[in-house]
C-alpha cells in the first residue's frame, strides 16, 4: 500500500471555526484511505497567525509565538480527528515515533506542529522521510508554485515541474519568522532535496483535488522531483 503524507494548510481546512472545510475533507480522506496509508499534518492557518500577532503585540518573544502556533495546529488536528472518527487513530501524534506507531493500526494518522521555529510543512517533509513515503503533498490556498505571489502579481507564472534545487531557490527568498506564510519553509525544501521524495503542491481549497491526484493520477498543481519528466503519481497506471 502506498504511503502518502499530506501537509494540510490550516487556512484551507479551517478558514474560520464558523466556516470550515472539515466535513468536505473527511469524506475525501476516508475514500483515499481505502487505497493508501495516509498521514496528515495540519497547519495553524490564519487562526495561528492571529494568536502570534497578539503575542507579539504583548512583547512575547518568537519562542512563545512558536509555542502558541503549535498549540493551534494541534487544535485544528483534533477537530479533524473528531470528523474522521473511527477512520483515524484517536490521538494526535506529537512526534515522529508516535506517528509510526499509530500507523501500525492502518488507520489515518493526524499530526500538528512539533518543533518551534519550524512550520508544519517541515514537519510533513521529515515525517515523509521517516515513514518512507511515496509522495508528499502540500495542500495549500494556491494551485501550485508560482514565479511570484499570484495574489499580488497578475503576471506570475505557475510551474508544472521543478527540481528540488529550483524549489530551494524560490523559498530562500521567503520569510522564516513565526507564522510566515510562504510556499514552503527552507527546512522542508532541504528535506525534500535530500530524501528524493516527490512533492506535489496543489490547491487544497477543493478537497477533491487530493482524490484526483492520489487515486486518479490527475495532473494538478506543481510536482517537485529529481526526475524529468516528473514521476507518475500513485494513481497512474494502477
Amino acid at each position: 500500500m502506498k504511503k502518502i503524507v499530506i501537509s494540510l494548510g490550516g487556512s484551507v481546512l479551517v478558514p474560520s471555526l464558523e466556516s470550515n472545510n472539515i466535513g468536505r475533507y473527511v469524506s475525501v480522506l476516508k475514500r483515499i484511505a481505502e487505497r493508501c496509508q495516509i498521514f496528515i499534518v495540519v497547519g495553524g492557518g490564519g487562526e495561528a497567525r492571529r494568536y502570534i500577532r497578539v503575542a507579539r503585540d504583548l512583547s512575547a518573544g518568537e519562542a512563545a509565538a512558536d509555542e502558541l502556533g503549535i498549540m493551534v495546529t494541534r487544535l485544528n488536528a483534533r477537530l479533524l480527528l473528531a470528523g474522521l472518527g473511527d477512520a483515524a487513530y484517536p490521538r494526535v501524534a506529537e512526534n515522529y515515533t508516535e506517528a509510526r506507531e499509530f500507523a501500525e493500526t492502518k488507520k489515518i494518522v493526524v499530526m500538528g506542529g512539533i518543533t518551534p521555529a519550524q512550520t508544519t510543512d517541515a514537519v510533513s517533509a521529515v515525517l515523509a522521510e521517516s515513514v518512507g513515503a511515496d509522495l508528499l503533498i502540500n495542500a495549500t490556498s494556491v494551485d501550485g508554485i508560482y514565479s511570484a505571489d499570484p495574489k499580488k502579481d497578475a503576471s506570475a507564472v505557475r510551474y508544472e515541474h521543478l527540481t528540488p534545487q529550483d524549489l530551494l531557490d524560490i523559498i530562500t527568498r521567503g520569510r522564516m519568522d513565526a507564522g510566515a506564510n510562504t510556499v514552503l519553509d527552507i527546512v522542508a525544501g532541504k528535506v525534500v532535496e535530500r530524501s528524493g521524495i516527490p512533492l506535489l503542491v496543489l490547491d487544497g481549497r477543493d478537497p477533491e483535488n487530493l482524490y484526483r491526484a492520489i487515486v486518479e493520477g490527475a495532473s494538478v498543481g506543481t510536482i517537485v522531483s529529481r526526475e524529468r519528466p516528473p514521476p507518475r503519481l500513485p494513481g497512474r497506471g494502477q
